[in-house]
């Protein structure tokens, strides 16, 4: 197991009621993490993608992401992930870089893996195209049967308990968090970074590469921040029924939960919410007559 620092302290002038002074101050630590992909067959590892991270979970945050990207599809599409060893880089380059060996017979087209990647990443391509790329990844609407439900208390409970298991973000205030939750509001699971995207892919290769992608089919998704396609799409593939954002859903993230039937839920604050789509998951709701 390779640790890397996630924090590092800084000095830092703190100004309080017009005064000031010098005082060690805990910042968090973002790197990029170059992901790189052995394919089958071949000696050479190809540069797929550079995210900027928090290190921690690296090789989890690396089978999230190329399960994310359907480029892979479960635990054993994957022979070896490992940092990178050439001898002329220096520590921190080679703790910044993973190289995913794929198993013998896995079918990769990487050129097309490479359009999607874009279609997912790139400005300045619609909403229309956006949706159309998660169709050619084979997603397909989410049929939970029975169907996955959770009540309004237990809604209540999980922002409080977000909070209170974000112990880097306590530490730094710079950090978010990707938590994922049983129905009844008990809590499975907890990883941050200092990209909202990056801690859901953790979380979600965690699940991979221990066998448990069924887990995520039951649980419902919450989010530190904002819910966004890029977000909407990882919960599709992973096929989490519910996803919870503290802050606001784009117009997109919501198109993305109306046309794949997922129940998608923002500005969660205790027992008050707004539900964007898939209401029909959300039990003991009393609706009222008041219209805006």
């Amino acid at each position: 197991m390779i640790t890397r620092a996630t924090v590092r302290r800084r000095t830092v002038v703190k100004v309080r009621d017009g005064r000031w002074r010098q005082e060690k101050d805990v910042v968090v630590v973002e790197e990029p993490l170059e992901i790189r992909l052995l394919l089958p067959d071949s000696a050479l590892a190809v540069p797929l993608a550079t995210v900027m991270r928090t290190p921690g979970a690296d090789v989890e945050l690396a089978a999230g992401f190329l399960f994310g990207e359907s480029i892979i599809r479960e635990r054993y599409d994957i022979s070896t992930i490992r940092y990178c060893v050439d001898a002329d880089l220096d520590d921190d380059a080679r703790f910044n870089t993973l190289i995913v060996a794929l198993r013998p017979g896995l079918n990769v087209d990487l050129d097309t893996a490479r359009r999607l990647f874009f279609v997912s990443s790139s400005c300045g391509v619609c909403g229309k195209a956006s949706l159309e790329s998660l169709r050619l990844r084979g997603c397909a609407p989410l049929n939970d049967d029975p169907p996955v439900q959770v009540s309004c208390a237990a809604l209540g409970s999980i922002d409080g308990a977000l909070r209170q298991a974000q112990d880097l973000f306590a530490r730094t205030g710079g950090l978010h968090a990707a938590a994922l939750f049983t129905p009844d509001g008990r809590l499975l699971s907890i990883h941050e970074d200092i990209g909202r995207h990056n801690a859901v892919d953790k979380l979600i290769g965690a699940h991979l590469l221990s066998g448990q992608l069924e887990v995520l089919r039951r649980s419902l998704l919450l989010v530190s921040g904002r819910a966004s396609f890029e977000i909407m799409q990882k919960a599709l593939m992973a096929r989490i029924p519910i996803v919870v954002a503290v802050g606001a859903p784009s117009a997109l993230a919501v198109a993305v939960a109306q046309h794949f039937n997922m129940t998608l839920i923002g500005f969660l604050r205790g027992a008050s919410c707004n539900i964007y789509a898939g209401a029909g998951r959300i039990i003991d709701v009393a609706m009222g007559n008041e219209h805006a």
